[in-house]
């Protein structure tokens, strides 16, 4: 993991990025669509939604549906891989909720 061609730190980078561990937090409860997840992630850009979402995707953490409908319905998911990835990165954000008074800025 240290080593500078480790492609751990892809997936690191992935997942230590603020808005990849809110939209796998906001995906635990299933399946959503992008407005529902851009209402519940206050402050975050279509955009940059989009990116994370794709990247997620990317990699292996997320699943997009498209549904045949005008207009288009579109659905993103956590795969089992995302799901596995949910556990520890609710836990970093209780731990943060938890200490953020501590911590100095």
């Amino acid at each position: 993991m240290y080593a500078v061609l480790c492609p751990c730190r892809d997936v690191l980078d992935v997942l230590a990025g603020k808005w990849s561990a809110l939209v796998i937090g906001a995906l635990e409860s299933g399946p959503q669509r992008f407005g529902v997840v851009q209402k519940r992630l206050e402050g975050v850009s279509p955009k940059v939604l989009t990116r994370t979402l794709r990247r997620l995707e990317e990699y292996g953490f997320v699943t997009c549906t498209v549904f045949p409908a005008v207009p288009a319905r579109v659905e993103y998911e956590l795969t089992d891989l995302g799901r596995g990835a949910a556990g520890p990165l609710a836990q970093l954000r209780e731990w943060v909720e938890g200490h953020v008074d501590l911590m100095r800025r």
